[in-house]
């Protein structure tokens, strides 16, 4: 009998690029990456106490499926604390990563055949997980002439053109790969449309807290009705413990948490008791910050110096999103090519723009300075020899 087997998604080529710079690491080469989205700072010292501390005691097992109460109150305070909102702790699922908080939304929120618009270019699990659950993706262009923002009026020539109408959209601010900020009024504008096409709104918000330029307002400030998405992995540098988190519409709260029963049971407790203690780090978080803005204006100075002028605003996170052009026309090759002889990776375009990648890649500063500085001495050496 021959199995017939749905399509792949296609693949997540920034982690391809990593598996390939771990594999050379391993034969003892000295390699930088510049690839993920990995903090080079460990998770905080109060989180690994306390996972210390919990591992010691021994009594680790399921939780509620939407995490423990005491999490879920904290999470809840540092929304009055940092934005002045107000969040029911029932509103707050935990939840292994920011990946399963969106398998999770795209579950409850869609049926297969729906449409959700994202921004091109964009996080490429966005699309690889919607057609993965049987969903249509509409990418919309976005770039300087409408300040690299989804806005309600590209939405609706990206459906025209389409002949498809959204049943969702999906924004992220600071956003990956481009850093680019909504301002509070674009957040705004775009939960009113989708509250009056009765669209659902998701707000991807896994890079608050690396916001450098403009401002850094949660949809839960202009909207009840968005799903926030978040996770302990970037300002808290916890990417390895698989810990996020959502904020829920009161009416999706049961919904999700039958979903989550059956599809993670729950967040692990160890990672859920580090994520509690991380919450009070944010003085050690914020010193590391401090170094992402270091790495950020050196990136500033240097890369348009290479010739690798910047397509998108280091706005926020932790990228650059670079225009290749003038060094090639295929940036997957140049990759490659870039880890293979100088030992620098970083992640080729096409991840994030099935359009136009080609064109552009995205350096990742979560590194060290010292890392930083010689991963561009490389590439000038490297330029220069060309």
């Amino acid at each position: 009998m021959t199995l017939t087997r749905k399509p792949s998604v296609e693949p997540f080529h920034a982690m391809d690029v990593l598996a390939e710079a771990t594999r050379l690491k391993a034969q003892g080469r000295d390699v930088i990456s510049m690839a993920v989205g990995q903090p080079a700072h460990p998770a905080p010292r109060a989180a690994r106490q306390a996972a210390a501390r919990a591992l010691e005691h021994g009594r680790l097992g399921y939780t509620d499926a939407l995490g423990i109460q005491s999490l879920k109150q904290a999470i809840a305070a540092r929304y009055a604390r940092s934005y002045g909102v107000d969040v029911d702790p029932s509103r707050v699922a935990v939840t292994t990563g920011s990946s399963a908080g969106f398998n999770l939304a795209f579950l409850q929120l869609f049926n297969p055949g729906d449409v959700v618009a994202i921004t091109r270019p964009g996080y490429p699990a966005y699309r690889n997980i919607l057609s993965a659950l049987g969903l249509k993706v509409l990418e919309i262009p976005v770039g300087p002439e409408t300040g690299h923002a989804l806005t309600p009026e590209a939405i609706e020539r990206a459906e025209a053109e389409a002949g498809d109408r959204a049943a969702g959209v999906l924004i992220a601010s600071p956003a990956n790969p481009t850093g680019a900020v909504h301002s509070r009024d674009a957040i705004a504008r775009l939960d009113a449309w989708c509250a009056d096409r009765s669209v659902a709104f998701i707000s991807d918000e896994i890079y608050h807290g690396l916001t450098w330029s403009g401002e850094e307002t949660t949809a839960l400030s202009v909207s009840d009705n968005a799903v926030i998405i978040n996770s302990f992995s970037k300002y808290f540098c916890m990417t390895g413990w698989r810990i996020g988190w959502m904020i829920l519409p009161e009416d999706l709260i049961r919904p999700v948490e039958c979903l989550a029963q059956s599809l993670y049971i729950s967040a692990p407790e160890l990672s859920q008791i580090a994520a509690e203690a991380a919450l009070s780090a944010t003085e050690e978080m914020d010193a590391v910050c401090r170094g992402y803005q270091r790495n950020r204006a050196l990136l500033g100075k240097r890369l348009p110096e290479l010739g690798l002028p910047f397509a998108a605003p280091m706005d926020g996170a932790f990228y650059a999103w670079v225009d290749v052009s003038a060094h090639t026309n295929d940036s997957m090759a140049f990759a490659r090519q870039m880890l293979a002889e100088i030992h620098v990776a970083a992640t080729p375009g096409r991840d994030f723009d099935p359009v136009d990648g080609a064109r552009f890649m995205r350096f990742s500063y979560a590194g060290s300075h010292d890392e930083m500085e010689t991963a561009l001495d490389r590439i000038e050496t490297w330029f220069a020899k060309r």
